[in-house]
C-alpha cells in the first residue's frame, strides 16, 4: 500500500475531500483536491478549509515517507500549522510539501532521546501555475516513551 493509498484509508478527511495523492517520496509530496462544487467558497472557488486540509495531509504524506521507518518508536504529530491565502483559487489545486530539515538531523536528536521538531513547507498551486497559497507546518516525533 503506497503512502497515498494509507491516508486514503485511514484518514477520513482525504476520503472525504477526494484527495488525489499523486507523489509521495521522502523529498517531496504533492496532492490534488479536485474542482468540486459542494467543497466551494462563496466565490466559486475551493474553501479555505479544504485547502488548509489539502495542505496538511500533503505534509503528512511527506512525514510518513520519510519517517515511517522511525514508527515502531515514535508517532508523528503536527504541532502548529500557518497559511497564507495569496490568490484567488479557483478549480484544481495542487499542494506540494517539501521538509524543511535533513531527515539525518531529526533521526539523530530522536536517537539523543529528544522530541524532535521539524516544519514542513507547502505551496499551494491552480492549474495555471499561479500560487494561492503557502502554509507551514511545524511537525515532531513523540517518542513512545515518552507517554501520551
Amino acid at each position: 500500500m503506497s503512502v497515498g493509498e494509507m491516508l486514503a484509508a485511514t484518514v477520513p478527511m482525504a476520503r472525504t475531500l477526494n484527495l488525489e495523492f499523486l507523489e509521495t517520496t521522502p523529498e517531496r509530496a504533492v496532492v490534488r483536491l479536485p474542482d468540486q462544487a459542494e467543497y466551494h467558497n462563496h466565490v466559486g472557488g475551493p474553501h479555505a478549509g479544504a485547502m488548509f486540509t489539502l495542505a496538511e495531509s500533503a505534509s503528512g504524506a511527506i512525514v510518513i515517507a520519510a519517517f515511517g521507518d522511525q514508527m515502531n518508536r515514535a508517532v508523528p504529530l503536527a504541532v502548529k500549522a500557518e497559511i497564507g491565502y495569496k490568490k484567488l483559487a479557483m478549480g484544481v489545486v495542487t499542494a506540494t510539501a517539501t521538509l524543511g530539515r535533513p531527515i539525518a538531523d531529526v533521526v539523530a536528536e530522536l536517537d539523543a532521546g529528544q522530541r524532535p521538531e521539524f516544519p514542513v513547507v507547502i505551496e499551494i498551486q491552480r492549474a495555471d501555475g499561479a500560487v494561492t497559497g503557502e502554509m507551514t507546518v511545524v511537525w515532531t516525533l513523540r517518542p513512545h516513551d515518552l507517554g501520551k
